[in-house]
């Protein structure tokens, strides 16, 4: 039964931005990421950054390589690699989890800093 805590579903063409697009990802990973590879979650948001930029649209977007999502890893969780960061959570996934709920852990501990150091500046 639903709780106040579940996500709800919505459609995911009434995502706003990259995160609620992750969001949707998140509730139904199977039907987005085959075989539950992050690679194809880098792939889906490389898609997500090309067209933003085809329809001049300016979000922000840390999953670029070398952007603030890559670089928090690389500070934080020691993973730096020229393979980009789906490969690189994927290879350091802990036992016991899979590399989507590896993500998406790191996805939540990134925006709670991103959210901390906004409210401390």
């Amino acid at each position: 039964m639903p709780t106040e805590d579940t996500p709800r579903f919505q459609r995911w063409q009434d995502c706003t931005n990259v995160y609620d697009f992750l969001e949707q990802i998140r509730l139904r990973p199977g039907m987005w990421l085959p075989g539950g590879s992050l690679l194809h979650l880098q792939s889906l948001l490389v898609g997500y950054r090309a067209a933003l930029s085809i329809h001049s649209i300016d979000e922000p977007f840390a999953f670029w390589p070398e952007e603030h999502f890559t670089q928090w890893l690389s500070e934080h969780h020691g993973m730096s690699s020229s393979v980009g960061w789906a490969a690189e959570i994927e290879r350091n996934t802990p036992d016991g989890s899979t590399p989507i709920e590896e993500f998406f852990r790191l996805l939540d501990a990134f925006s709670s800093s991103v959210t901390d150091s906004s409210t401390k500046a």
